[in-house]
């Protein structure tokens, strides 16, 4: 019991009557930017430098000092 080309016809537009063509037009944009977001971000997370990712780390001193603060909070 497989699709048909007919039965995908009939599935479109009955999709498209039920939400509307700019809905489906929008929701179709964003898919696609998030699909180029996530190519471009795997592609920069291959080539990025090991060292790059430490720079944005925190030193160790502002963390501990963050908990200590964060426990006297009364």
């Amino acid at each position: 019991m497989g699709l048909s080309g007919w039965h995908l016809i009939v599935l479109v537009v009955v999709v498209a009557l039920v939400f509307g063509t700019k809905k489906l037009r929008n929701v179709g944009e964003d898919l696609g930017a998030a699909i180029k977001s996530f190519k471009k971000g795997m592609q920069d997370g291959d080539n990025a430098d090991p060292s790059a990712r430490l720079k944005a780390d925190p030193p160790a001193e502002s963390t501990t000092e963050h908990a200590t603060k964060s426990e006297r909070v009364e």
